[in-house]
This record gives C-alpha cells, sequence and structure tokens, in this order.
C-alpha cells in the first residue's frame, strides 16, 4: 500500500497483521500498533524525542543480562508489573497473594527441609523464623505445594547481586506438608534502593522519585492444579510502604514481623533478639507455569557499580 497521510499508515499496518493465525496473538500486535500510533499523535512526537526513547529502548535490552534484568525493573517502575498481576489474580471478594515477580528470581534453589536455614554464608542481621501456610481461595490447606522463597541481605544486595554472598545464600525451595505448612529460618530483610545505573534510575531521577522499596520476602508458590502465584510479604512498620518505587504494596500484603527482645529463640545458638513471621498464602484454583527466570547467575562485576 502506497502510504498517503498519518491516518491512513496506522490502517496499512493494521492491515498487514491479518494474515497472523493465532486470533489472540493477532488481537495483541493490532492492539499495541493502535495504541503506539495513538501515543505518538497524541504528543505529537517529535523525531529527537523518537530518537531518544529508541535509544532509551536498546539500553534496557543491552543492560539486561544473565544477573541484572533492566526490563523488568522499569516494567515495575511504570506501574505494569503491578497491574498486569492485579488483572490475572483473584478478585476484590476473594483475593489471592500474588504480587510482582521482581527482577531477582532464580530457578533452581536448593531444595530444603522445613525448619532449615537459608543462610549460606556469613551474613549478618537479626534471626527471622518463619512460619507460612497456603491454602485455596475457601481455606482448605494446599499440601505438596512448591514454594521458592528469596530475599535480600541487610545491604540492600540479593546474593546475584553481591559476589561476597554464596552461591544461592538466602534462597531456597519447600514443599508444604499435610497440612499446608513451611517453615524455614533465615535474617530480617531490609529495605533496598532499587540498581540506578540505567534507564530506570534516569527516569526515577527525571521524575524527582525515591528509588527504595520496603522490606519483604519473595514467594513463588507452584502447584498443579493452582494459578502459579509469586508473592512479596511486606513489613509493617517499613516507612517506605506508601511510595514503593515498584507500586507492589497491596494491603494483604503487608504481615507484622515480631520482634523478640526477652524470650529464647527456637536454635539455642541465638543469644540476640530475633523476629518471627507467619503469613497465609492463598491461591486459587487455575493453570500452574513457570515464569521466565529474571535472572540466572551471579555478577562478575561488582555491585557496586549498578547501585551507584
Amino acid at each position: 500500500m502506497i502510504i498517503k497521510d498519518e491516518l491512513q499508515l496506522t490502517e496499512a499496518v493494521l492491515a498487514e497483521t491479518a494474515r497472523a493465525d493465532d486470533p489472540r496473538f493477532r488481537e495483541i500486535v493490532q492492539a499495541l500498533i493502535r495504541h503506539l500510533h495513538d501515543f505518538a499523535r497524541e504528543v505529537r512526537l517529535t523525531e529527537a524525542e523518537f530518537d531518544a526513547g529508541i535509544n532509551v529502548v536498546a539500553r534496557l535490552g543491552q543492560l539486561t543480562t544473565p544477573s541484572h534484568n533492566e526490563v523488568r525493573l522499569i516494567a515495575g517502575s511504570l506501574g505494569l508489573s503491578t497491574l498486569v498481576c492485579l488483572m490475572n489474580n483473584g478478585t476484590e471478594e476473594q483475593p489471592t497473594s500474588a504480587n510482582l515477580l521482581g527482577p531477582f528470581w532464580r530457578a533452581g534453589s536448593p531444595v530444603m527441609r522445613n525448619g532449615d536455614s537459608l543462610v549460606r554464608s556469613p551474613t549478618e542481621g537479626p534471626p527471622l523464623y518463619f512460619t507460612g501456610t497456603v491454602v485455596d481461595t475457601s481455606g482448605k490447606p494446599v499440601a505438596g505445594a512448591e514454594v521458592d522463597v528469596w530475599h535480600c541481605a541487610p545491604n540492600g544486595l540479593y546474593e546475584n547481586q553481591d559476589p561476597a554472598q554464596a552461591e544461592y545464600n538466602l534462597r531456597g525451595k519447600f514443599y508444604t506438608d499435610e497440612a499446608g505448612g513451611i517453615s524455614f529460618r533465615s535474617i530480617k530483610p531490609s529495605g533496598y534502593p532499587i540498581p540506578l545505573g540505567g534507564p530506570t534510575g534516569d527516569l526515577l531521577t527525571a521524575l524527582k522519585r525515591h528509588p527504595f522499596r520496603p522490606a519483604h520476602i519473595h514467594a513463588l508458590v507452584y502447584k498443579p492444579g493452582y494459578k502459579t502465584i509469586t508473592s512479596q510479604i511486606y513489613s509493617h512498620d517499613d516507612p517506605m510502604l506508601d511510595t514503593d518505587s515498584q507500586f507492589g504494596v497491596t494491603g494483604p500484603l503487608i504481615a507484622s514481623y515480631v520482634l523478640h527482645s526477652d524470650e529464647p529463640a527456637p536454635d539455642s545458638d541465638v543469644n540476640e533478639p530475633w523476629y518471627s513471621l507467619d503469613y497465609t498464602f492463598i491461591v486459587e484454583p487455575g493453570e500452574a507455569w513457570l515464569p521466565t527466570p529474571p535472572v540466572s547467575a551471579k555478577s562478575e562485576t561488582q555491585a557496586a557499580g549498578w547501585a551507584s
């Protein structure tokens, strides 16, 4: 088709999608084309602005490596990750515990027994004892569910970002017992700034937004017959709950990290204040599937380069 003007151009591009065999794929591509073209027309995008935008997209890909996922990071900072999660999980009447996958999940975490410790290398921080239960939307325990957990160290870094931490430090995979329960020992996570060395950091700076996330523990719950969820359990007293840079905090995901100052800990080697955390994960019937891991390896460079 010989292009006549900007409106006819959009019609021409849409017409070229009609041969796609998959109707859902065709629907998505056509909607993407319409919205992209409408966006450009709405803001009257200049050639210089288009060039700058293309460079941002290219840099997102260039900075996404086996140990860092800049694309996931900016999707969260734009609220897109949370939007997709809210559209696809539970209802207002029957919510689930679904939340952001985040940019730091690694597949292949070691399988552990209930009660084991996630700490694999010296990691300073208050001890934390976690107990959790997986139930369905009617409250029935879900036995045999795979619960993959991970969180950052008190220095604000995940093990794949930090050469000083052992492989899979503060990561582990558990299976729920007949009562739907899991338990493990770790250390209390802290809030942290997201990596600022790429387009996501540039965006937050330009918008005068801070980069911080409230303290949280991640979990990915998987069992055939139930919709796979990723969850984040946020600390009730974190000052960043209302201004999470990734827009991830929802009410049902805020839990109490209980401080025990004068009580004996479950393990005799703990002679300091410790925390306990109990949380119930809610899953719904649906498709069990595993997302593409945002990262797959430890960084070969110093993590400080990303956080600067």
